[in-house]
């Protein structure tokens, strides 16, 4: 039987339907470039989607309906020949000595600073001075990264030959090694150190941390030459999360900087 009652509900249904559809179809699509580089993006290649990428990329997504970020898994190594085959519109959380400055991009200060420091086994008499010559040490990096001691250059057989390094991909291996006297001294951010002790509360005794760094990590996002967004516009999202208290929510329970961002003039 015809139920004006059913008819009605029937449309508002379809009505609700079409305000979550419409933003989504009419919304330009941003690939953004996900590297295993934890905390901030963990495993992508795995399918994982934890780290401060998903969050920050959650936080543009319901700020506006222009655009819509998504993840597309890549790797440290190969993320600039993605980018500049198109495969992604964006790299994200990139410092300027990484080796990205030849290729043609958009580059936007994200306001974000972290730094990566030292750290070794606390050991009685043990003190700061250990960090300042790095000769005569086994260290224990992260495999493919770019390291100020080591002028920039991620050459495995030259981490290998020259520093007398041991190469992996977790953070995590590198710092139990330091704590079971395997490496004398290893090189984590600022943020994946306090996230670990969170993790490890129970070994934050055992670690000694360099109180100066091997390098600041000024963020900056680049994005695509004609690519779906500029960089006047994604500097200001940034700015918009900036404002309404959202970056520092992602970013400050990590010990990471959340600064001004710069505008951009358009391209």
């Amino acid at each position: 039987m015809f139920s004006p009652w059913r008819l009605a509900a029937g449309l508002s249904i379809l009505a609700l339907g079409a305000l979550w559809i419409v933003p989504v179809t009419a919304a330009q699509l941003v690939r953004v470039g996900a590297a295993h580089f934890p905390p901030y993006t963990v495993r992508p290649e795995q399918g994982a989607d934890t780290g401060l990428l998903p969050q920050l990329l959650k936080a543009l997504n319901l700020s506006q309906t222009d655009y819509l970020f998504v993840l597309v898994p890549t790797s440290i190594p190969r993320r600039f020949h993605d980018f500049q085959k198109g495969r992604v519109d964006m790299a994200i959380f990139e410092n300027p000595q990484w080796g990205w400055q030849s290729i043609p991009h958009t580059a936007v200060d994200m306001g974000l600073e972290d730094a990566e420091v030292f750290v070794a086994r606390r050991e009685p008499g043990r003190d700061q001075s250990y960090f300042s010559d790095l000769a005569g040490k086994h260290l224990a990096v992260f495999s493919g990264y770019h390291y100020a001691f080591a002028h920039f250059n991620p050459d495995p057989q030259n981490m290998v030959e020259h520093f007398n390094a041991t190469l992996t991909y977790s953070h995590d291996s590198n710092l139990l090694m330091v704590a079971r006297g395997r490496a004398d001294i290893t090189l984590v951010t600022r943020s994946y150190l306090s996230d670990f002790m969170v993790r490890n509360t129970d070994m934050a005794g055992q670690f000694l941390v360099s109180e100066g760094t091997d390098q600041v990590y000024h963020h900056y996002a680049l994005l695509r030459p004609k690519g779906p967004i500029s960089g006047a516009a994604f500097a200001g999202l940034l700015r918009q999360l900036h404002a309404n208290g959202e970056l520092l929510k992602i970013f400050e329970p990590y010990r990471i900087d959340v600064l001004p961002v710069a505008a951009v003039p358009e391209d």
